[in-house]
């Protein structure tokens, strides 16, 4: 049974028809410790099937320390949306159900740019940080 309606396949297979480069998608989950994980980590690999240009990668978050560590990630359900080459830092906990899952897809849209879509004058002002930053977006269904 697919998680994505046919009518919701569709379009995305359209969408993704203009992504302009790779992505890869790391998902995270434990079927044991966090079952409702698996879901996401099914959601991720049903989405990555609708383009070439998408390649899920699959981690248990037990037995697969070495990536956990690699790419940061310190709970489940975990994706790390990266390009073909370079890993941006996106990171994304939790099921992306709702509103939540339009982000995703607004993200894989954004890496397989390669491009921020930030201005010169804003690129210029981040360069003039003294340290690393994180920025984190929390979100609620409700």
């Amino acid at each position: 049974m697919n998680l994505i309606d046919d009518a919701i396949s569709a379009e995305l297979k359209k969408e993704f028809e203009g992504l302009p480069g790779d992505v890869r998608l790391a998902v995270f989950s434990q079927a044991l410790a966090d079952p409702g994980s698996e879901q996401t980590r099914r959601l991720i690999e049903e989405l990555g099937s609708l383009s070439p240009r998408i390649r899920v990668e699959s981690y248990n978050f037990v037995l697969d320390k070495e990536k956990v560590e690699e790419l940061g990630i310190p709970r489940i359900p975990a994706i790390a949306v990266m390009g073909a080459e370079t890993d941006y830092g996106i990171r994304m906990f939790g099921a992306p159900g709702g509103y939540e899952f339009g982000t995703l897809i607004d993200a894989i849209a954004l890496v397989a740019q390669g491009e921020s879509g930030l201005g010169e004058t804003t690129r210029e002002g981040l360069k003039g940080l003294a340290t690393s930053t994180t920025i984190q977006v929390f979100s609620t269904p409700t």
